[in-house]
């Protein structure tokens, strides 16, 4: 049976999850939301701390929704979130998306937000996440793509920050890439060309308060996350090298004219009926 054998390049250092808690399905999963009904059963994979999960959850107040991730010592903060909502149609439980524990034709939608580019085999995932899903349902996988990130000003450390990342990333068996191969992914794990709907997102930093928050966030994740770590302990980067790539990104924060972007490849894949 397919496992994982890609290793997540981030951890779950607080670093990461203040990143990670700030997703929302309006800021993460909006190509999704219009095919959504009140009634649907859905599976959310990679869930990490449920803020999307959550969300997901309050727009099928008549269905159910289950978090799945395959770490899991985040789902007590899943949980968590869940509870502080009040939400009563969710639940949380360990996955390896490779292999996935549900008998065909289980879940009306299947998502995944940022997941595929940190595992071993993508089309095998996509497979099962098609498999879990009901005929008629909807698979929706949106993925960053790091080669397209964009920011102002260009300072030669970030570039040395995004050549590290994608290498570390790589190492660990991932495609940092992601969001471009959606399409091809999609097309070889069996889906019509006709079935597979492909679209782009992106988040967009610019406010002093954005830029305070993105900037610290990575400065502190290159230094104090699992990712450093991998950096250091695979041979990419010294921890000289790591310390002036997170002094770049803290100077970088501190442009008044600093502007990120985030690019996003999208797929929502229907399953033919």
């Amino acid at each position: 049976m397919p496992q994982e054998t890609a290793v997540y390049t981030h951890g779950h250092h607080e670093s990461v999850l203040r990143s990670h808690t700030w997703r929302t399905a309006a800021n993460s999963a909006a190509y999704l939301l219009d095919s959504l009904k009140p009634h649907m059963k859905i599976l959310d994979i990679g869930c990490g701390p449920g803020t999307i999960t959550a969300d997901l959850a309050a727009l099928v107040p008549d269905g159910h929704v289950t978090g799945a991730d395959h770490a899991e010592g985040i789902l007590d903060q899943a949980r968590a979130t869940a509870a502080e909502r009040g939400l009563t149609n969710v639940d949380f439980t360990t996955a390896d998306v490779h292999a996935l524990d549900w008998p065909d034709d289980t879940f009306c939608v299947v998502h995944a937000h940022q997941v595929l580019q940190h595992v071993g085999d993508p089309v095998q995932a996509l497979r099962e996440m098609r498999r879990v899903t009901k005929p008629g349902g909807f698979i929706a996988v949106r993925e960053s793509d790091y080669a397209a990130f964009s920011w102002f000003p260009r300072l030669p450390a970030m570039d040395d920050w995004r050549d590290l990342y994608e290498r570390v990333t790589r190492d660990n068996g991932g495609e940092p890439d992601a969001g471009r191969f959606l399409k091809s992914w999609a097309l070889k794990a069996g889906f019509a060309r006709e079935d597979v709907t492909c679209s782009a997102g992106t988040w967009c930093y610019s406010t002093p308060e954005e830029i305070a928050w993105w900037s610290g966030l990575w400065a502190d994740r290159t230094l104090a996350s699992a990712y450093a770590e991998r950096a250091t302990g695979g041979g990419h980067a010294t921890p000289e090298q790591l310390t002036a790539v997170s002094q770049a990104w803290r100077e970088w924060g501190t442009h008044e004219d600093a502007w990120f972007g985030v690019m996003h490849g999208e797929i929502l894949c229907r399953k033919p009926r």
